[in-house]
């Protein structure tokens, strides 16, 4: 290469210039939506809703494993239940219900 063809014309260097003025304002643009507040509260509510979803969607899994094994524990492979197991329960309860409300009328009693 020449030293002649290193050398930019005015018109190039002008062109230039222009070029890196018009990239510059499309890079100020970019910055400036990414700080605007919208843009930013935008981003803080989708991440928030996000973390929402994770969480309710963990929470169904964990309810739905649990209410399978207490069906498994109550009901047999067939969809037979389980009585060996619901009348000690059922009775569990009951003891717990009455002894509630036994308290509960106590306390009013007095």
């Amino acid at each position: 290469m020449s030293e002649e063809s290193d050398v930019r014309t005015p018109a190039q260097i002008e062109a230039d210039i222009a070029r890196r003025r018009q990239d510059l304002a499309v890079t100020l643009d970019e910055i400036a939506v990414r700080v605007h507040p919208k843009t930013i509260a935008d981003g803080v509510r989708s991440r928030a809703a996000a973390a929402v979803d994770r969480t309710a969607g963990r929470a169904y899994v964990a309810a739905n494993r649990a209410v399978t094994g207490a069906r498994n524990q109550l009901v047999g492979p067939d969809g037979s239940p389980r009585l060996e197991r619901i009348v000690p329960a059922a009775v569990a309860a009951t003891v717990l219900v009455v002894a509630v409300v036994g308290l509960t009328a106590r306390r009013r009693h007095r």
